[in-house]
């Protein structure tokens, strides 16, 4: 999910809605309410009542008639419901008008030419009803009730159990489960076609319920499960001034929903299958239009199952897909063709006896930063902690994979996963937890690289630096100090004690991704010295933490100045020529000079540092890869570098 982050203090948006909107004359009649003595006639409108936000009448499309509702007191009118998409009145004319009547037994009846077009249907039980009353509230939601039942637990009929592609802030996605009804999104066919279209947004009522996006009955994107505090692929949602979250699965209900805390923020949720997402806008009265505020899916990693069974995807990685560990690309040859779908199978399959327990004494491996696989195949234990989720987990030889359902209050409860782990993503901040069945001779080989990697740096004479010295240098890791991501962690500014500026590499060492790519880059950069290769001061070692500290280049990568208009104008020919002289200098002392031979595989204006006098130096080693002093060439076994 993209989000400008500064919307929580200021609205700046960039993005006008390309979603269906047209400008109107309001004939709104002065009430809120249809009576079954009264008619909507086509050319009347009625409008919610207090506020005056939402507006009920009949509209055109494609010169079609809708009824619908949209915004009364905005210029640029969006629909936001729509009661016939499915059945449009196609002969329309003034003479012969469509007419909107509620009757007495309850139910709003469309008819054109004295035929059915549309009506609701009770959805509470068969009761005589006495008063009844159709109301456009001013959340949007237009409701039929007994005339003097304001009670929402008893209304006779609402829109909000009905939407259209537009999600209001109040409105349930999700199921009644006492009713068996499915409250979803559906796309209209096209902006200028409110007819139902091949996408929806819906909850899906699995053990561990979540919210897709589908193309009929193909996933192509998920939010990730609930976890008590927002989504599992959406880390960026966090509690903040403008918005409430909730997710609710009892025996009853499984809905999300969102509401506003302030008042006066008009913002709407649309389905928009043209464009294949759910973009979030909201309504700029300075500039009178609606603004992207974000859109679902964010980004590439967001497509759904891209790397396959038991892949998972770093957006900042390249490629983007890479192997759980102890899996492998189940056919190589496609997988470093950029085929992914097939995914990737164990290294050593798993054994298990006639009574489905396992033989050979396996383990979890911890992975962290993760959106959770798809829960199609999950079981949820809602009382117990993880060691019993671990226990009853390795006892069944069947179970993939284990986790915390609810991570609230250092975690509790307790969800498995009993087949291929899909859709998974790596996420750089945030995510969570999940702990993925190994052999255990798989588990002994990750102990034996972990247990060996701090003997491996001593072997090095590279400084280690103690891991407090770090936690102040870069102010505990702060947000302000963050200056970049790189493919396996952030990079922060930091200071040492001696007032040294240095720019701190943080890897986590449950990381999936990152950790090979690490040892390669201690490996080679440590015995490299070149004024034109960034130098590597030091590195720490502390639990599950691994660092590396460089020199901090005052004037950030090559990137920012040549993608960069006003930047790019700094650089004049002069100094563009000591930036290529410096490039050149450095890649010939790795390629011939240096007794070790490099060829660094990922070089880009991002990896080209610049120093306070725009000296350029080559940084980022993890994918490097060393020649011998006579080789002249050499295969790889996968893909590397930046898309």
């Amino acid at each position: 999910m993209k989000i400008n982050p500064s919307f929580w203090t200021i609205i700046a948006y960039t993005l006008v809605i390309a979603t269906p909107f047209f400008h109107h004359e309001s004939n709104a009649m002065n009430t809120s309410i249809i009576t079954p003595n009264q008619c909507l006639g086509d050319g009347k409108t009625i409008v919610s009542k207090d506020k005056g936000t939402f507006e009920l009448g009949f509209f055109t499309k494609s010169n079609k008639r809708y009824l619908g509702i949209w915004y009364a007191n905005i210029t640029i009118q969006t629909i936001v419901w729509v009661a016939n998409g499915a059945d449009p009145i196609n002969d329309y004319s003034p003479v012969t008008p469509p007419i909107l009547e509620l009757k007495s037994t309850g139910s709003l009846v469309l008819t054109h030419k004295n035929v059915l077009v549309w009506q609701t249907m009770s959805s509470s039980p068969a009761t005589a009803v006495r008063n009844p009353v159709a109301e456009l509230l001013d959340s949007g939601n237009l409701v039929i009730r007994e005339e003097n039942d304001t009670n929402p637990q008893r209304y006779l009929w609402q829109s909000f159990d009905y939407p259209s592609n537009t999600m209001l802030a109040g409105m349930k996605l999700g199921w009644d489960i006492r009713r068996n009804f499915n409250r979803k999104i559906t796309a209209w066919k096209s902006d200028d076609n409110p007819e139902p279209g091949d996408f929806s947004w819906s909850v899906m009522r699995y053990s561990y319920p979540e919210v897709y996006m589908t193309k009929r009955t193909r996933k192509m994107y998920r939010i990730g499960p609930w976890n008590g505090l927002r989504f599992s692929g959406m880390p960026e949602l966090r509690s903040n001034p403008i918005f409430n979250f909730n997710f609710v699965s009892t025996a009853e209900e499984v809905y999300y929903t969102w509401t506003l805390k302030d008042p006066s923020l008009t913002t709407i949720a649309v389905l928009n299958q043209s464009a294949g997402g759910r973009p979030r806008y909201v309504w700029s009265e300075a500039d009178k239009s609606w603004r992207t505020y974000s859109t679902l899916p964010g980004d590439y990693c967001d497509t759904y199952g891209l790397c396959g069974p038991n892949g998972y995807c770093s957006i900042t990685s390249s490629p983007v897909c890479e192997c759980l560990k102890g899996f492998k690309p189940k056919f190589p040859k496609k997988w470093n063709s950029m085929d992914w779908s097939q995914g990737c199978e164990r290294n050593h399959p798993i054994r298990c006896n006639s009574n489905g327990t396992n033989e050979d004494g396996d383990g979890f491996v911890l992975l962290q930063r993760l959106k959770v696989p798809d829960t199609e195949y999950t079981l949820v234990y809602k009382d117990i902690d993880l060691n019993k989720c671990r226990a009853i987990c390795l006892e069944n030889c069947s179970c993939m994979a284990y986790t915390n359902s609810d991570i609230r209050a250092g975690g509790q409860g307790c969800v498995m996963w009993f087949h291929d782990l899909i859709d998974i993503k790596l996420f750089p901040d945030g995510g969570q937890d999940l702990y993925v069945r190994l052999r255990a001779s798989e588990l002994e080989k990750s102990s034996k690289i972990e247990d060996n990697y701090e003997s491996y740096v001593d072997d090095l004479d590279l400084p280690l630096l103690n891991y407090s010295a770090i936690m102040v240098a870069s102010n505990n890791f702060s947000v302000k100090n963050k200056i970049g991501e790189g493919g396996f962690g952030p990079v922060y500014l930091g200071k040492l004690a001696n007032e040294q500026e240095v720019a701190i590499k943080r890897l986590s060492k449950s990381s999936i991704q990152g950790f090979s790519e690490f040892i390669n880059e201690v490996k080679l950069i440590a015995k490299l010295q070149h004024r034109n290769l960034v130098k590597l001061i030091g590195c720490c070692i502390q639990g599950q933490e691994k660092m590396l500290v460089y020199e901090y280049m005052t004037n950030g990568s090559l990137d920012y100045f040549i993608f960069d208009h006003s930047k790019g104008k700094l650089l004049n020919w002069q100094k563009r020529n000591h930036i290529i002289g410096g490039i050149a200098r450095g890649l010939m002392y790795l390629h011939q000079d240096s007794r070790l031979r490099i060829v660094h595989r990922d070089l880009k204006a991002s990896n080209i540092l610049l120093d306070d006098n725009l000296s350029s130096k080559i940084s980022d080693f993890g994918m490097a890869r060393p020649f011998r002093g006579e080789q002249n060439e050499e295969s790889t076994n996968k893909i590397v570098g930046t898309l």
